[in-house]
């Protein structure tokens, strides 16, 4: 029977240590961090995202900036609130919630926020200095997020045959780099993979990032294997993840339930970046 990955305390834990931060700080007499957030259209997924990130944002003690434009926004609108942020010195993290309406290029929004407030890590300088291995940048939330789960557990990565099922920019490719970045052997694998099975069962770590409900069953895990599910979807009204995780828990050492395993991460990997934003504008080592 695994042990529960539980990302609900893990981020407890690490909240607690951000507001003592933050407390410390601004008891100096110094402006508290503040993250502006920006929802375009009525997505409901969303709006719960943002709402949580907001949450989060005022139990550590940063600022939350609230922008939600309509559905049928033009980009060029959307961009110019980006450069407004971009100019604002108390702004310190940027995030545009994903996915945007049809008509607006994602890309184009994420290059146009400025590297030093991208807290979300999207930003190609941001992504290029997580490849390159360089100090300085923002490495995306829910790799991140997912990264503390497994140091807080002692799981180290070093060594491991890691299988990543998923090779999307928000999370396989990044969490792909920075796994490697610390000394794991990484297989991503994709909707052309041929034979997924084969690569799953290879895995000592095995990371789902696809949002297709129960894909990863008992026959494809490892015994003894990590397993961290990402994904989400709702299946009769029930929240579950990429894996059947009521069968795969007996043959893993470690897993993450859904909900309550790497969500919570990633909204702390995003408290952490918006904390760290605000100390380079403030010159706080």
């Amino acid at each position: 029977m695994a042990t529960i990955l539980d990302g609900r305390e893990v981020s407890r834990i690490y909240r607690q240590k951000i507001k003592e931060e933050i407390q410390q700080i601004t008891s100096k007499g110094r402006r508290k961090p503040s993250l502006a957030v920006v929802l375009v259209g009525n997505d409901p997924a969303s709006q719960v995202y943002v709402n949580n990130k907001r949450k989060a944002c005022q139990q550590v003690g940063i600022n939350s900036l609230f922008y939600h434009l309509p559905e049928d926004t033009e980009e060029e609108k959307l961009l110019n609130l980006v450069e407004e942020l971009n100019e604002n010195p108390e702004v310190d993290g940027i995030l545009v919630q994903l996915p945007l309406p049809k008509h607006i290029n994602p890309q184009k929004v994420i290059e146009t926020i400025r590297p030093d407030k991208d807290v979300d890590g999207f930003h190609p300088e941001n992504m290029g200095r997580l490849i390159a291995n360089l100090d300085g940048g923002f490495i995306p939330c829910t790799p991140l997020g997912i990264k503390i789960l497994l140091d807080h557990y002692g799981i180290d990565v070093k060594g491991k045959d890691v299988t990543i099922v998923g090779a999307g920019y928000i999370v396989g490719k990044p969490l792909s780099v920075l796994l490697l970045n610390n000394n794991a052997t990484i297989t991503v694998c994709h909707i052309y993979t041929k034979d997924l099975k084969k690569h799953t069962l290879n895995a000592d770590i095995l990371v789902s990032a696809t949002g297709v409900p129960h894909l990863i069953k008992e026959d494809m895990v490892k015994n003894g294997a990590v397993v961290i599910d990402v994904g989400i979807s709702k299946v009769n009204g029930k929240i579950v993840g990429d894996v059947d995780f009521e069968k795969v828990k007996e043959r893993a050492s470690y897993i993450t339930p859904v909900p309550g395993g790497v969500g919570p991460m990633t909204i702390t990997a995003l408290l952490m970046n918006t904390l760290k934003a605000y100390k380079m504008h403030e010159g706080i080592a």
